[in-house]
Order: C-alpha cells, then sequence, then structure tokens
C-alpha cells in the first residue's frame, strides 16, 4: 500500500459515523505479544499511517481492539486490526452493499464513473471526530 498517494474523499462530502449499541458493554481485549519481526514491520507501519494522518494518538479509548499481523502469500505482511467484538456492538447498516453486477447495470451508458479504490480500504473516508476520540 502506497499511503502517501493516497488523498482520500474531503470530510465536507462524507464522514464515517459509528452508531454502538448501548446495551452492550465496553471491551477492553487482552494484550498479547507479538512476534519480535512483525513488531518492527508494525512499527514502520504506523509510523506510516500517523505521518501521513490515517490514524492519530488516543489518551483514553473505550474500546480496545487486537493487532494482527498476516503473512501474505506474496511474503509481505498484512497488518489488520481485530475489530469483531466492535464490529458485534455496531449497530447494523440497513442498505447493504450492492452486487457488482447492479452497479455496472446502472452505469451503463454513463460518460463517467467514479471508485472508491478498494485496495486502500477504510483510509479514504474519515470517522467523525467524536468517533475517533472515544473509539
Amino acid at each position: 500500500m502506497d499511503i502517501q498517494n493516497l488523498k482520500g474523499t474531503p470530510p465536507k462530502l462524507v464522514e464515517h459515523i459509528i452508531e454502538l449499541n448501548i446495551t452492550i458493554p465496553l471491551v477492553h481485549q487482552a494484550k498479547y505479544r507479538l512476534n519480535p519481526n512483525y513488531v518492527t514491520v508494525l512499527k514502520q507501519d504506523i509510523d506510516k499511517m500517523l505521518t501521513k494522518g490515517f490514524i492519530q494518538l488516543v489518551e483514553k479509548a473505550t474500546w480496545l481492539s487486537l493487532i494482527v499481523v498476516i503473512l501474505n502469500k506474496n511474503g509481505k505482511f498484512k497488518i489488520c486490526v481485530n475489530f469483531r467484538k466492535l464490529n458485534a456492538a455496531t449497530k447494523k447498516d440497513p442498505f447493504p452493499l450492492p452486487f457488482i453486477d447492479e452497479v455496472l447495470n446502472t452505469v451503463v451508458g454513463c460518460e463517467a464513473c467514479s471508485f472508491l479504490d478498494g485496495y486502500s480500504r477504510y483510509y479514504q473516508i474519515s470517522i467523525v471526530l467524536e468517533d475517533k476520540n472515544t473509539r
């Protein structure tokens, strides 16, 4: 992933809101040791994201989720965050993503069409400030 070239969408256009089910208790997952080889890769990736502004330091978080480092088939490391418990507490979106064939059928004959880059994942849409500081 080339973080330096990602521009993202302007916050005035769209921001993501995290709506939680308040009946579910907050989760602080237990820490565990990472493989020392993974720590170096993880630190480099975190430093890149901090520099670019995709992530920021938070003094007090109400939720703690674990970081998982995966070795891809191509030999490169992939950094993931285990958000399963946070996802379980998030209110479900009643509007699921459309199937790709439905999307393509709607843009047939259009002069121009734009998609978010799936390779760049969620870095393209920012999160509302209130949710950044508390989740």
